[in-house]
């Protein structure tokens, strides 16, 4: 079951290729020194790594998300950080497929699939996170245009991407009252704030936006007044399925980084996989990496057959997250101090981690939505 067709594997075989031969060249520089390099963007669209499943017809590969995962997890085997970046820049792809215009297809969708134009989601605020429906940017109609103000916070891309989709509000409170824009990154009185420091993903910009005034066109209003929850909402039902795979790909890093250590570091006069404390940590690391890898193919399964996914990618979302962190913690643990330093790659993917069990919707927040799922399944509500 979930077996690659020749196909699909030559596909996350090319990924893997491409990372290994470049993103290996300064990842460790640039995650010491939170430097982000677009042209590896660039270079992943130039294969068709960015649009993998938007249509054809629009510049992309018209495959699925379970071809989107293989890839996904071959990049964050290499680099979390640039994982995150065409799963975010993939973000404004899945909401245009889905409610864009037939011009603003026309205008992003190529760009954006070919890696050539950067795309960035931006929903939370200061005092909007898990609550993003009480979100206070607003966007007053002023003729044909709209005028945006407020403030975006943990903005993947921010002051990089050439296109924001940012969530206001047009109407009353509550999650009835918000619409979604197209914000090109060119546009007046678009600036940005603090880029934060953060612990993991330190080659993953995330930066503060700030819109004060910014003027766009009626056209570039995204469906119609009201929808920008839903289209927000339905997003990232898909984001859960590709953060889910890039933890994956940082179990599979770990578990065979693991491995290959124990196999050869030796103590007592055998290596240290012999041991039961370590062979059982192993054992127990290869089971969460392969559960979680069934339960992200089978959500990417069911969205690529049209049926409903939201609980499955919410359960995908928190078993791989949550096994990431606990497959990066063990795989430390497995090299001991050596674990603990920079020679080794596996401090850096248990930070990469972490960040995984908050974004694109909190674990705890998962949790609900899963809950409601298992109401709505026994007839309640």
């Amino acid at each position: 079951m979930f077996e690659p067709t020749e196909e699909q594997a030559a596909l996350a075989e090319a990924a893997r290729d491409f990372c290994q031969g470049t993103l290996t060249e300064t990842l460790k520089a640039d995650d010491e020194a939170e430097v982000f390099r677009p042209e590896i963007v660039k270079a992943m669209g130039e294969m068709g790594l960015c649009g993998i499943p938007t249509p054809e017809e629009h510049g992309g590969l018209g495959l699925g998300y379970y071809e989107y995962c293989l890839v996904l997890e071959e990049i964050a085997k290499v680099s979390a950080s640039y994982a995150v970046s065409v799963a975010v820049t993939g973000l404004p792809q899945v909401i245009l497929t889905l409610f864009g215009s037939d011009a603003q297809k026309q205008r992003w969708l190529p760009g954006l699939a070919a890696g050539e134009l950067l795309g960035a989601f931006a929903l939370s605020e200061p005092e909007s996170g898990s609550d993003a429906a009480s979100l206070k940017t607003t966007a007053v109609r002023d003729g044909d245009d709209y005028v945006l103000t407020g403030t975006k916070f943990w903005i993947t891309h921010g002051s990089y991407a050439d296109v924001y989709v940012v969530m206001a509000r047009t109407g009353g409170p509550g999650a009835r009252g918000v619409s979604a824009f197209l914000v090109p990154g060119d546009a007046a009185n678009l600036s940005f704030g603090r880029k934060e420091e953060k612990m993991g993903m330190r080659a993953s910009p995330t930066v503060e936006v700030v819109l004060d005034g910014v003027r766009v066109p009626a056209s570039a209003r995204i469906g119609d007044e009201g929808i920008g929850f839903t289209v927000a909402m339905t997003a990232l039902d898909s984001g859960r399925i590709t953060i889910g795979a890039s933890a994956v790909g940082l179990c599979q890093a770990s578990l065979e980084y693991a491995t290959r250590y124990a196999t050869e570091r030796r103590q007592f006069g055998t290596p240290i996989i012999d041991f039961q404390g370590v062979g059982f940590m192993l054992a127990d690391m290869a089971c969460r990496t392969e559960t979680s890898r069934l339960l992200v193919h089978k959500a990417a399964t069911l969205k690529d057959a049209k049926r409903p996914y939201s609980d499955i990618a919410a359960m995908a979302k928190v078993t791989a997250t949550d096994a990431a962190m606990a497959v990066t913690t063990d795989a430390v643990q497995v090299l001991g101090g050596y674990g603990y330093t920079r020679e080794h790659p596996v401090e850096r993917w248990m930070r990469d981690a972490k960040v995984m069990q908050i974004v694109e919707g909190t674990n705890q927040i998962q949790r609900l939505v899963i809950a409601r799922h298992l109401k709505k399944q026994h007839g309640i509500g």
